[in-house]
């Protein structure tokens, strides 16, 4: 709810209506909203880029030992970020226990969750259900009115989430329900996913998004932190060199630490449905990656299922139905 001049002047019934209404973005200018979503754009190549950076890490490092390993780095270059842009890095007034249960929620239990469950059921299938979380997160800011999606936003969403389906299973197995723990366990991490994404536009309201993402990450690390130590005390660390070393670095600064700043900008700028839609793009952009730097041909149906992934991502652009005007709460982005 927006701040009032006198808390005084405010009715029950206008404070009622004012908590009802959805969280849209604040009103911003046409060229602001395309810059944002321009970096929302950038940060997909970064994170589809991390799926090739860190395929070779993952079998010197275990799992949540190097993924503890990027955050720990994440939330330094953060912590200087603020400290550098603000003038300090005091913790944020009345929301740090918000952004903490964010922070645990979205990077914690998320970056727990889906490593373990990985090793019970095959990548694709796991690549798969992580691709709900467009999904997810337009019903779930349906549901708490963190967003107006309406039909079209709700159907892009869905015809996105299918091009991915074509393009994970153009290039990997799947085996759904071979480990219903497993899927299980993907599903919630997801769901953790949009929990982060949807309420972390509210938060978004009162604190800049370099404020908002460091002490979360920091959070979600200090909270992941028993598990990775504890992952990297009983591993066999002799085989750690310089392309780990880069693979940590790469992770850390660009594909958690800035991309996480700029995917908090698009939120506020943008909503949480718009933004998590482009994540349907990074399996495409792995693709696309993996035949530049590492040979691997393209299939023709993951050309198909491309296509099918930017018609979804376009019509959820759009938000209406074609020929269809339709009138947009302020703010709303485009």
């Amino acid at each position: 709810m927006r701040e009032v001049p006198h808390a005084g002047q405010a009715s029950a019934a206008g404070a009622a209506r004012a908590s009802a209404a959805p969280l849209t973005p604040a009103p911003v200018a046409a060229t602001d909203r395309h810059l944002a979503e321009l970096g929302v754009l950038v940060v997909m190549v970064f994170w589809a880029g991390n799926f090739i950076v860190v395929k070779g890490a993952i079998g010197i490092l275990p799992p949540v030992g190097f993924t503890f390993l990027r955050y720990v780095l994440a939330s330094v270059t953060l912590l200087g970020l603020l400290r550098w842009r603000t003038g300090t890095i005091r913790l944020p007034h009345g929301d740090i226990l918000a952004i903490a249960v964010l922070g645990i929620i979205g990077f914690g239990c998320y970056q727990i969750l889906w490593p373990v469950a990985l090793q019970s059921i095959p990548a694709g299938d796991s690549a798969l259900l992580i691709a709900t979380t467009p999904v997810l997160t337009a019903l779930m800011a349906a549901v708490t009115r963190a967003d107006a999606p309406n039909a079209a936003k709700l159907t892009g969403a869905l015809v996105s989430f299918i091009g991915v389906a074509m393009v994970i299973a153009a290039g990997q197995r799947l085996d759904l329900g071979v480990s219903l723990v497993g899927d299980a366990l993907t599903i919630v991490a997801a769901t953790c996913w949009a929990i982060y994404t949807v309420f972390g536009a509210q938060i978004l309201r009162r604190h800049s998004p370099l404020v908002a993402t460091t002490w979360a990450i920091v959070a979600g690390t200090l909270f992941m932190a028993p598990v990775g130590i504890a992952q990297l005390a009983s591993s066999d660390l002799s085989g750690v060199g310089l392309p780990v070393g880069l693979a940590i670095v790469y992770s850390g600064t660009l594909a958690a630490g800035f991309a996480n700043v700029v995917v908090f900008h698009g939120l506020k700028l943008l909503g949480p449905t718009r933004v998590t839609a482009l994540q349907s793009l990074v399996p495409a952009l792995a693709v696309v990656l993996a035949a530049i730097f590492l040979g691997e041909a393209i299939r023709p149906e993951q050309v198909i299922g491309g296509v099918v992934i930017l018609g979804g991502v376009a019509l959820l652009r759009r938000g209406a139905w074609p020929g269809r005007r339709v009138t947009r709460p302020m703010g709303e982005a485009a």
